[in-house]
Order: structure tokens, then C-alpha cells, then sequence
């Protein structure tokens, strides 16, 4: 694969992003709410308890809530990334891009790129944010700055490699479907397991100790390797030009 290539598809990609603004909107705005909001909810919480309550309470939500974002991960990349090839095929800049002699590999590798840097770099902001503002809720509290630490870390570590996944997986949504907004409501699906693993948390089936984490991310990196090269294997560029004349 050419990365040269592959980075003029994305920067390709960031050109038609532009015209449909609100999608970068949300996909800035989700993240900073969760960063806004969660503060707010502990600062509430824990300002009800006792201060040996509230030592013992502010840990564990901080914990439970730094976890949305593996949520907000691999959600938000599904607007960008539904959008690639449907919105290449609206904007009539499919066909010269597919008539290159771009390799199929060099194509999905641009397009998981553009689509994977906007929700990853807007969810770190919103983590910096989501840090400080913990941080100063609970200091006086705790006695001590809690953040940052190993489990936000590693959280970090693993939301590029959830929005990766994300992002592959609606490229081949895309890449078989005719609409946009069909192909984003058939990516949205891709939340659910890690509602569920949010679920096996709370309930200690799965607990997201750092080992935990770090297992999850080993899993996440093998699964993006493993859709990149089925997207590989489907991509026929023949196919979809046929099928959407």
C-alpha cells in the first residue's frame, strides 16, 4: 500500500466532509458533552454525601463514566464513515476516483483515515477536558489529583481502536448500500456491543480493570486487522459502479 496515495483519498475525503458541516459538528460536540456533563453529574452526587462517602463513591463513578467513552468511539465515526463511498457516489467523485490506478488497499486505507482522525481527536479533547474537570471537582475531596492515571490511559489506548473498527465496518456497509442515511442507520448497530460490555461491567461480569482493558484492545486491534482485509476481499469497484448507475 502507498500511504501518499492513501492520504490523497483522505484529504479527498476532508474536501466533502466540509459541505456537510453538521456532521463534523456532532461528531466535535458528542464527546464534549459527555466531557461536560459527567463532571457535572459527580460534582452533584458527591456533594450529597459525606466526605468518607463521597471518598469512597467519586472513584468508582469517575471510573464507570470515563468508559463512555469506548461508547462515544464507536459511535460517532459512523456519520464520517457511512458517508464515504454513498457521499463520493452523491457528489458524482466515485467513479474518477475508482477509474485511478489506486490500489483497492490504497483506497480503504484513505478512507479509514478520513474517517478515523476527526471522532478520535475530537474524543481526546473532550478526554482532556473530561480530566481536568474531574480533577477539580474532586480534588478538595480525594486529597489528591485522581487523574490522570493507567485506566484513563489505556481507555485512550483503545479508542482509536474501537473508532478503527467503526470506521471499517461502515466502509463495507457503505460500500453496498445506496443511501447514506440507510447506510449510517445500519452502522449505529456496531454501539450495541459495547453497550454491552458497559452492561457486563456495572455488573462485574467483566470488570474494566486495566488488564481487562488491555485484553479488549489486543481483541480490537485483531478485529480491525481482520475487517480491513474482508473489506479488502469484497471491494469490487466493478460491482458497486454497476449496481449504482
Amino acid at each position: 500500500m502507498d500511504l501518499q496515495s492513501a492520504w490523497s483519498v483522505a484529504a479527498k475525503d476532508f474536501k466533502i466532509f466540509r459541505k456537510k458541516i453538521n456532521v463534523i459538528r456532532a461528531s466535535i460536540a458528542f464527546p464534549l458533552i459527555f466531557a461536560v456533563l459527567f463532571p457535572t453529574i459527580l460534582n452533584y452526587s458527591i456533594h450529597k454525601e459525606t466526605s468518607a462517602v463521597a471518598v469512597t463513591v467519586a472513584p468508582t463513578l469517575m471510573d464507570s463514566f470515563s468508559i463512555w467513552f469506548l461508547f462515544v468511539a464507536a459511535t460517532i465515526p459512523t456519520a464520517i464513515a457511512s458517508y464515504s463511498l454513498v457521499g463520493e457516489k452523491l457528489q458524482k467523485s466515485l467513479e474518477p476516483l475508482l477509474a485511478t490506478p489506486m490500489t483497492d488497499g490504497d483506497i480503504l486505507l484513505g478512507k479509514s483515515i478520513s474517517g478515523l482522525l476527526i471522532p478520535v481527536a475530537s474524543i481526546y479533547i473532550g478526554s482532556a477536558i473530561f480530566m481536568a474537570l474531574m480533577d477539580h471537582f474532586t480534588q478538595g475531596v480525594l486529597g489528591y489529583l485522581y487523574y490522570p492515571n493507567w485506566h484513563i490511559g489505556i481507555i485512550l489506548l483503545v479508542v482509536p481502536l474501537a473508532s478503527l473498527m467503526s470506521v471499517e465496518v461502515n466502509i463495507i456497509i457503505s460500500a453496498r448500500m445506496t443511501d447514506a442515511r440507510s447506510a449510517q442507520q445500519l452502522g449505529t448497530l456496531l454501539a450495541l456491543p459495547f453497550v454491552g460490555l458497559f452492561l457486563a461491567s456495572e455488573l462485574k461480569i467483566y470488570p474494566f480493570t486495566n488488564t481487562n482493558l488491555l485484553i479488549l484492545a489486543g481483541v480490537l486491534a485483531l478485529i480491525d486487522l481482520a475487517f480491513f482485509f474482508v473489506s479488502k476481499a469484497t471491494f469490487q469497484r466493478e460491482e458497486i459502479l454497476t449496481r449504482w448507475k
